[in-house]
């Protein structure tokens, strides 16, 4: 519409001058050398449009004549640079085909070719894995940081080469270089995150996991995980430098990030009670009892009353007692205290009216101590303790992800690397532990039967 528009107007423009010409005949004279030329104004201007239009020609033809060896070369480049294109692409699709040697000899075409362009490089030193070369890959490599617009593939290649080859120091200061360039990349992040953790650097570790989670490397909830656990691996670390003031305040923040974390709750009173805020460990322990309820708890929770004698810790473990009544730790708890104050019957009703299917070694040393303190049998007592070694597994801290177990709870699991994986609760496989000894001569050692609950009672 706009050039039809356009079209009719300039016809107009054109007619107008026509007509306006026709209307008024007249003619131009002018001298020059001599000569005295005299015509009409309309033969004029038409040799004047003809002689514009002959210049305009030939012109044309001059320019095109001046640009044809930069056309024939710029066409043969655009020629050779597809080639190296389509030679890139079929050493790229070599690559991911697993055939090193077409990988190989489509990344020295595609050299050639292109003249050394940053993909050019990246295939080569692709090609140069797949063949096994690692020096020569690492060369590619290391040749693609010389420039800026290939520095940070450089540098990807090379992390990925030291993870590979488990160097993670190198592989650590490769992605803080990477994460330089390009510092809200999310799989820079999660990499550097992994690495930082793997070298133990816990608390620069929480800086790059909150960036993490800011640029959405992490979901929220993973990171909420991650965090607690990082806390924690930071409250240890401050344990280690005697720091009791830092490893209180980042268990403060653990807990505070997951509130009913069982880990972070037994850390937290574990400080508590070695900065002597007892009263605030209390009621910690009170807190949680009902719910997540550990041995270490009823620990602490004795040890405040441990200078007012047995019978004070006994009176400490039926208080405690009574937040979880029927749960195996509140008896265990108390009646451990009762051994220790050498209450024997009262202990021993506790420990038989457990109604357990298979009594763990913590209960059978329980009764072996009974049976030595409450009636000098130490036929029983060597029956409890040789049936302690064969006895089912203790509540211990447990990988989620792989099985490991561990005694004590640790951020980071040394057999699959993954972060705050370790729960307490019993291992589904353990290995029971022989316990080694030498009986009296005469001593007779009673077969071990299986562990059964008759009305309320071990059996």
């Amino acid at each position: 519409m706009i050039r039809a528009t356009l079209f009719i107007l300039v016809a107009a423009a054109f007619i107008f001058a026509a007509v306006w010409l026709v209307e008024r005949p007249g003619f131009v004279v002018f001298t020059w050398e001599g000569w005295q030329v005299s015509t009409k104004v309309s033969v004029l201007i038409f040799i004047i449009i003809l002689g514009l239009a002959v210049f305009c020609f030939f012109y044309r033809i001059w320019l095109g004549l001046k640009r044809t060896p930069a056309a024939i070369i710029q066409t043969r480049q655009r020629r050779k640079r597809d080639r190296g294109y389509k030679a890139l692409t079929q050493g790229m699709v070599a690559v991911a085909a697993g055939d090193a040697a077409e990988a190989r000899r489509q990344a020295q075409k595609a050299n050639g070719l292109l003249g050394e362009p940053p993909l050019t490089k990246l295939l080569s030193a692709q090609a140069a894995q797949l063949n096994g070369d690692e020096e020569s890959a690492k060369i590619y490599f290391n040749e693609m940081l010389k420039r800026p617009e290939t520095a940070f593939l450089g540098l990807r290649g090379l992390l990925m080469q030291a993870q590979r080859n488990g160097k993670n120091t190198e592989a650590l200061e490769l992605a803080e270089r990477a994460h330089t360039l390009k510092p809200k990349t999310p799989w820079i992040l999660a990499t550097l995150f992994d690495l930082q953790l793997k070298e133990g650097e816990w608390r620069q570790a929480l800086k790059t996991l909150d960036q993490a989670i800011k640029n959405k490397a992490f979901e929220q909830a993973q990171g909420k995980k991650l965090r607690t656990a990082v806390f924690l691996a930071c409250s240890l670390e401050a344990e280690k430098e005697k720091n009791f003031t830092d490893a209180l305040s980042y268990a403060k923040k653990a807990r505070t990030e997951r509130k009913d974390y069982l880990p972070a709750i037994v850390m937290l009173a574990g400080f508590m009670n070695k900065t002597g805020k007892t009263r605030a460990m209390e009621n910690l322990i009170e807190e949680t009892w009902g719910s997540t309820p550990h041995p270490l708890l009823a620990r602490y929770y004795a040890d405040v009353q441990k200078s007012k004698g047995a019978l004070a810790i006994v009176k400490r473990m039926e208080d405690l007692r009574k937040k979880n009544l029927n749960h195996p730790e509140s008896r265990i708890a108390l009646a451990q205290s009762l051994i220790e104050a050498q209450i024997w019957g009262a202990a021993r009703a506790l420990l038989e009216g457990l109604g357990l299917e298979e009594v763990p070694a913590r209960v059978c040393r329980m009764m072996a101590k009974l049976e030595e303190g409450q009636n000098q049998d130490m036929e029983k007592a060597h029956y409890w303790w040789v049936r302690a070694s064969d006895a089912a597994p203790e509540p211990t801290w447990v990988c989620e992800d792989c099985g490991a177990v561990r005694p004590t709870w640790t951020p980071l699991c040394s057999r699959c690397d993954a972060v705050g994986t370790f729960d307490w609760r019993t291992p589904e496989h353990t290995k029971p532990v022989s316990l080694a000894f030498n009986p009296e001569p005469g001593v007779i050692v009673p077969e071990l039967p299986k562990t059964k609950v008759v009305d309320g009672k071990l059996n």
